[in-house]
């Protein structure tokens, strides 16, 4: 066989070695924070949460997802919660799977709409294998207000975000 036309094999197996396959696994919010701490690009870890989710791949933790309430007012309506963190090592089909468990962990709950925001130059492939549509462009701009008399620092991406939903049968109307 010639290099251009031998099988390729998973990095981290042996070509002997079944795959093994990707399962949620509980976890807390202190241990995904620790994950978050050590893997995300470019978020601290989450403050509080209604759910967190992990995804394992055999005993290997390869990545957590915290839903929280919106951080947005105008989303706070008790029935929609945010997908505040959603943090992978890159292992394929773990942020779909994080994302559909964090929808069917909130919709037990009684939250007719979850909704969370990825960066422009993030193409959603994964929120739309989990059934989420994109909404439309929202947020951005600083924390910081000169009249509120502290000045807070922006340790985040401030470019304006893409915003996804998905809604429950039971609806929730799209704000």
């Amino acid at each position: 066989m010639s290099p251009a036309t031998a099988p390729t094999t998973h990095p981290r197996r042996a070509r002997s070695e079944p795959a093994p396959s990707l399962c949620l696994v509980p976890t807390t919010l202190r241990s995904a924070n620790a994950y978050i701490a050590e893997h995300h690009r470019h978020h601290r870890p989450a403050r509080g949460c209604i759910s967190v989710v992990a995804v394992a791949e055999g005993s290997r933790r390869c990545g957590v997802a915290v839903v929280g309430r919106p951080l947005a007012r105008m989303l706070q309506d008790g029935f929609t919660a945010e997908v505040t963190r959603c943090c992978t090592d890159g292992t394929r089909n773990a942020c779909s799977m994080l994302y559909g468990a964090a929808w069917r962990s909130v919709k037990a709950l009684g939250y007719r709409r979850l909704v969370t925001y990825t960066l422009p130059e993030e193409g959603g492939a994964s929120l739309r294998a989990a059934g989420f549509s994109m909404v439309g462009v929202a947020g951005g701009g600083r924390w910081h207000r000169p009249r509120c008399g502290r000045l807070r620092a922006d340790e985040h991406p401030t470019e304006r975000k893409v915003r996804w939903e998905i809604l429950s049968a039971a609806g929730g109307e799209r704000r």
